[in-house]
């Protein structure tokens, strides 16, 4: 008898947010820090709004591409990597099969298992070298074989992540002059990471306040970084 699916539970949901979660989080809060710090500062130090939006729409495009790029990038290199290693295992297994089962009889064990049980389990595991690589995989080399993360997808939603996130705080001032668009750029920028930090607790169930709360200091942060350097560059190179 079958116990009832709790569609609360994430394992029970299949949601592509969910599997993009890092790439969606770290896309966007890098997206609105980084463009908020930047801005914050160039708008600080040249009072400019042409060079202000021309600087941010740059920072915006560059990056959200250099971030795709190597999200994809580093999603491929791990896939490789990952490739490599189990073949390397195929070849033990095949090379050395006594060697390996006495490996995953030990892994049992340490697991938990009895010593008698884990025998028993290793012995049937061995006798098929298919099972024994899956198991080699998730036991010894931490790989999930059967979960292949999708370097393009990946590098994708960081892309539209980025842009996204760093949109937010170059947004004010395309409406409005320098100086309420500094105060509003900071505010909704703010605004959007602390909410972003709350959303994140949908599927980690943490206090969404506490998340919250976590990029909004960031991006406190990196604003007044950003402001500061901007004024430090105003003072000493612009007048």
């Amino acid at each position: 008898m079958k116990h009832p699916r709790n569609p609360k539970y994430i394992h029970h949901q299949s949601s592509r947010v969910a599997d993009s979660i890092k790439e969606i989080v770290f896309g966007m809060e890098d997206g609105m820090v980084s463009t908020l710090g930047s801005i914050t500062g160039i708008a600080g130090a040249t009072h400019d709004p042409f060079t202000t939006i021309l600087a941010g729409v740059v920072i915006v495009s560059v990056e959200s591409i250099s971030m795709g790029v190597g999200e994809f990038l580093s999603t491929k290199s791990r896939n490789e990597m990952h490739q490599r290693m189990l073949e390397e295992e195929r070849s033990e297994i095949e090379q050395f099969p006594k060697e390996e089962q006495e490996e995953m009889e030990g892994m049992f064990v340490a697991d938990g298992w009895p010593r008698p049980l884990a025998q028993k389990m290793a012995e049937a595991t061995a006798n098929d070298k298919k099972l024994m690589l899956k198991e080699m995989a998730y036991r010894e080399l931490k790989v999930f074989p059967d979960k292949k993360e999708s370097a393009l997808k990946n590098g994708i939603v960081m892309l539209l992540a980025y842009i996204v996130g760093g949109v937010i705080p170059l947004a004010p001032y395309f409406f409005m002059a320098i100086g309420p668009a500094i105060i509003i750029s900071i505010s909704i920028t703010l605004l959007g990471l602390f909410m972003l930090g709350v959303l994140t607790t949908h599927y980690s169930k943490r206090n969404p306040i506490k998340a919250g709360l976590e990029m909004f200091t960031l991006a406190s942060v990196a604003a007044v970084i950003g402001y500061v350097v901007g004024k430090l560059v105003d003072a000493t190179f612009l007048q």
